[in-house]
């Protein structure tokens, strides 16, 4: 089950992968400064979550200009995830979470998915820029996308 809001999110560090490298992607850089939409996906190179990371990075605008930062987490190794964005130009960070440890810390395992085996499920999370959750969603399956007019409501809110 995935943590509710009013919780502190559990902080994280993960790997993402561009043209220049490896590099660390850590929640806590942005507590202070803005806010976060943490959106977990079951796998690269599969259609709901290219039609999701597609239609979010053709309006980061509208997230940006809610001081949001959008980090994509899944299961895929950084390089699968870099492969995908490059394929089907997603803008979006991405964050591999090989191990599961922050999938598990968030509620969001998602096991044996098409009997391949354990990925995040779909989830959507605010956090605040004090690294409080504010807004909690799990899809009721990994073809559900999450309420995305309810999370812009949310960071809309926060200001």
């Amino acid at each position: 089950m995935a943590i509710a809001a009013g919780n502190k999110a559990p902080d994280f560090v993960l790997k993402s992968k561009s043209k220049d490298g490896l590099s660390d992607v850590k929640l806590s850089e942005n507590f202070g400064k803005k806010n976060t939409v943490l959106l977990f996906f079951p796998l690269a190179f599969t259609g709901v979550c290219t039609q999701e990371f597609c239609d979010i990075s053709n309006g980061l605008n509208s997230y940006t200009s809610l001081n949001a930062d959008i980090i994509g987490v899944s299961v895929d190794s950084p390089f699968a995830q870099e492969a995908w964005a490059q394929k089907e130009k997603i803008s979006v960070r991405l964050a591999s979470d090989l191990n599961k440890q922050v999938t598990k810390a968030y509620g969001v395992e998602f096991p044996m998915l098409a009997g391949v085996g354990d990925t995040s499920a779909r989830a959507a999370f605010v956090i605040d820029r004090n690294g409080v959750i504010q807004y909690s969603e799990q899809t009721p399956t990994p073809k559900d996308l999450p309420n995305f007019g309810k999370i812009k409501e949310v960071l809309a809110k926060l200001g």
